[in-house]
């Protein structure tokens, strides 16, 4: 027995310097394979306002922000003129970006046959109108806030 320890110290010796040969794996090719593992084009938080982030579901929350948004928009664009100035306008999508400092830009989406409405007129109306917004939470991704884009169909007038 007293042989075979030797022999048995210098095996193991040997089976560990296995684990100092390994090769670490390179920063880079680590980045670019974690990189391409994001979906870049989904968020893992969406937009929200402070008391839609009190549901528990991110559908629910996903889904608050999006009707309390429209809401907001339809409440400001209904105290003007947009509907007098072009009663042939019912609906127009509005494309609106949530900045990671939590800023907002709303942008009116005209159709192809946009000659048929003044679009200075109706963009300048928007930009007026669209302003003192409650807080907006940006959207997350990874934890880190990030700049999203979306648009949204705003009813001008109800029949």
């Amino acid at each position: 027995m007293k042989k075979l320890l030797p022999i048995l110290l210098l095996l193991m010796l040997f089976q560990s310097c296995q684990y100092f040969d390994k090769q670490v794996p390179d920063e880079k090719q680590l980045l670019e394979k974690e990189l391409k593992e994001i979906n870049w084009s989904e968020v893992d938080e969406y937009p929200s306002f402070t008391d839609c982030e009190k549901l528990a579901e991110t559908t629910e929350r996903k889904q608050c922000f999006f009707e309390r948004l429209t809401t907001e928009i339809q409440d400001k664009l209904a105290v003007d003129t947009l509907s007098a100035l072009f009663p042939q306008l019912d609906t127009i999508e509005v494309k609106v970006t949530v900045f990671p400092n939590a800023s907002m830009k709303f942008e009116p989406q005209f159709p192809k046959d946009s000659v048929a409405y003044d679009t200075i007129k109706i963009d300048s109306i928007l930009h007026a109108r669209l302003i003192d917004f409650p807080k907006v939470n940006p959207a997350i991704k990874r934890g880190i806030p990030v700049k999203t884009q979306f648009v949204l169909p705003v009813i001008i007038k109800a029949e």
